[in-house]
């Protein structure tokens, strides 16, 4: 199995990011929070590596921490979650802050994923809390956040109307509302 690639990034797009080592080009698909850390095309690089073997061929996915391909392992193996929906999730935020949405049981945070509904996202909370119970450092605070909570909805509504999820958390930390409808109204007010 490949542990992880190191050489020149010879291309870098939104998803995917080719490093050449040995003369061999590496094709990896990777998160955006990974491709965030990529150098620039043709410097050196650096990525952990996952290699998936199906029937129909092999992908190798590419990691910028070690937390990052444990987590991608974790949810490629929630049945319904497969590689591509992995690194969706994966681009929704940090490591840490997908972890914390999993023992907090934030079911909004996977249901804004493309791919995920409302039965996969309780799945992946089933299936990993407990798994990840250990690895939640007692520094993150575990936020319960209830179905009908003005925030969540709110942020669920930015979400559809195509912001990012750390997008629609930096626009929601800047207002006040009372209802998802006045969070979201500040919060295109706020993104002008």
């Amino acid at each position: 199995m490949i542990a992880s690639v190191r050489g020149e990034v010879v291309s870098r797009r939104p998803g995917e990011v080719v490093l050449e080592a040995a003369g061999v080009g590496y094709r990896l698909a990777v998160s955006t929070e990974t491709l965030r850390g990529v150098p620039a095309v043709g410097r050196e690089g650096r990525l952990l590596a996952h290699l998936v073997v199906r029937d129909d061929g092999m992908q190798l996915y590419g990691f910028s921490t070690g937390s990052e391909r444990e987590l991608f392992v974790m949810l490629i193996g929630v049945q319904s979650v497969g590689p591509k929906v992995a690194l969706a999730v994966l681009s929704g935020g940090t490591p840490r802050e997908l972890l914390n949405a999993i023992a907090s049981g934030d079911s909004a945070r996977f249901q804004a994923v493309p791919g995920i509904g409302k039965r996969t996202a309780e799945r992946i909370i089933v299936e990993l809390r407990e798994k990840v119970a250990g690895t939640v450092s007692d520094e993150i605070v575990v936020r319960r956040t209830r179905a009908d909570d003005p925030r969540t909805l709110a942020r669920e509504g930015l979400h559809g109307l195509g912001f990012s999820p750390q997008e629609a958390d930096a626009l929601l930390d800047k207002v006040r509302g009372d209802t998802p409808q006045d969070l979201i109204s500040e919060a295109l007010r706020a993104a002008r």
